[in-house]
């Protein structure tokens, strides 16, 4: 008897797992899907002046990305050796480059619309894949993964990957290589970020 009970309640888990995972695979699939309708395709087929595309990026991008999360993730170790101004420094910037980046990056959609290609769990609970593609005039459809997190119901992307390549691995690799051979150490890749802005 005691066996059966345990089979049964093992089982209830199981199941309350996959319900829970599957709510918040269509949590974030919605999240993004609103995202990139309402957001990155109404904004970069729209005909509005830089000025007013940089703004609405500027927006978007400060809604629904954390860059304060991405940004501790891209500083990986030398996070927790910066002191308070550096890290506010760093975050600062690495936010202005990325609306600029992405928001360039972008326009290669232009005229085009995701498309939805299901979910795929991420080895972090609060966390999941969301894959889309991008068909493209010639050759294969541009592969677009989101993977987002949920933070106590509040859903942001932590990175953008384009055909396989992740924006913040790819980040943490060019900064923290920066900063260990840099002299000037966090200050001298800021500085250097400031420079790529202007």
């Amino acid at each position: 008897m005691k066996k059966f009970w345990a089979i049964l309640f093992s089982g209830l888990l199981a199941w309350n797992a996959t319900a829970e995972a599957a709510v918040d695979a269509t949590k974030a699939k919605n999240f993004v899907k609103n995202l990139t309708q309402e957001g990155i395709e109404q904004l970069i087929n729209s005909n509005v002046s830089e000025t007013e595309k940089k703004a609405r990026f500027t927006k978007l991008f400060n809604e629904d990305l954390d860059l304060d999360f991405i940004g501790k993730f891209v500083l990986g170790r030398y996070w927790r050796t910066a002191t308070p101004t550096q890290r506010q420094d760093f975050i600062d910037v690495y936010r202005k480059l990325n609306i600029q980046t992405w928001s360039a990056r972008f326009d290669e959609f232009k005229g085009k619309h995701f498309e939805f290609l299901g979910t795929e769990t991420s080895k972090s609970a609060d966390q999941i894949f969301v894959n889309t593609q991008v068909p493209m005039p010639e050759g294969a459809p541009a592969s677009v993964k989101w993977r987002v997190k949920d933070t106590n119901g509040k859903m942001r992307v932590v990175d953008i990957i384009i055909e396989n390549v992740s924006l913040a691995q790819t980040a943490r690799s060019e900064y923290t290589g920066y900063i260990q051979k840099s002299p000037k150490g966090i200050d001298g890749l800021i500085a250097d970020l400031k420079a790529k802005l202007k």
